[in-house]
């Protein structure tokens, strides 16, 4: 039977030589997992992660609420402290491709990436990337359905997915956490150039047209080319490729 509670034990026991690498706190309940390792970010050192058995505001990307329920999902946050001089371009590409990797090792099918930081199953939407930023600090907050809730919106159900299996959360933390250490530790020597391939790989939408919808901007449509060493998106329209850059960017199929 998989264990239904997170336990800081288990997932040092899982990480195994990894373990100290990681400074885990487990909490019944917060606002934000995001929010609250911000606050604690110029104390706390890197790796340090917060997980929640129950988030009452969790949030994604453009303010917009996470729907959870304890035990149907796995919402957890680690602080990540940029090397000296580096630039955040790309960094939740970088998270993405270490959680696709993640799940893809662990035999759930159908896993794939959407720029710039949705985790796709089947074409739907299986979890969510926030990363933000305090001085040279990042808050990576992740968030995955491992089901859906019963009271979830009908509009929200047509387009989310979730791992609908057993798992062990104590295992699966932990498998996340030695895919994103593998990650970031290829960010910090090469930045997202050195994981442009990887995520290319893991791209729902290349060759595909897609429609860019920004909140201060027109849509743009055009086929997907991918990204660029920085981890903007590549664009071909009518007229040129275009760069988009990350930010409050949603991508849909056109």
């Amino acid at each position: 039977m998989p264990e239904d509670r997170f336990s800081v034990t288990a997932v040092a026991a899982a990480l195994g030589p990894l373990a100290p690498r990681f400074d885990i706190d487990v909490v019944a309940e917060c606002e934000s997992t995001n929010t609250l390792l911000l606050a604690r970010a110029e104390t706390s050192p890197s790796g340090a992660v917060l997980v929640a058995e129950r988030q009452t505001a969790g949030r994604g990307r453009m303010g917009r609420p996470w729907h959870a329920e304890p035990a149907a999902s796995l919402t957890f946050s680690l602080l990540y402290k940029l090397p000296r001089s580096a630039a955040p371009s790309g960094l939740s590409l970088a998270v993405g491709v270490a959680i696709a990797e993640a799940l893809r090792e662990l035999g759930v099918d159908g896993v794939a990436l959407k720029w710039p930081n949705d985790i796709l199953r089947d074409g739907r939407k299986l979890g969510g990337i926030l990363i933000e930023l305090s001085g040279s600090s990042a808050v990576v907050g992740i968030g995955l359905n491992l089901r859906l809730p019963a009271d979830l919106p009908d509009d929200v159900r047509a387009n989310a997915a979730a791992l609908e299996r057993d798992v062990d959360r104590n295992d699966l933390l932990a498998r996340l956490l030695a895919s994103l250490h593998r990650a970031l530790d290829a960010f910090d020597s090469g930045g997202f150039a050195a994981l442009r391939g990887r995520w290319s790989a893991l791209n729902a939408y290349v060759g595909k047209p897609v429609r860019v919808i920004s909140e201060f901007a027109v849509p743009v449509e055009g086929i997907c080319m991918g990204v660029d060493v920085d981890g903007a998106l590549l664009l071909e329209t009518a007229v040129c490729v275009q760069r988009i850059i990350s930010g409050d960017v949603s991508l849909r199929p056109a």
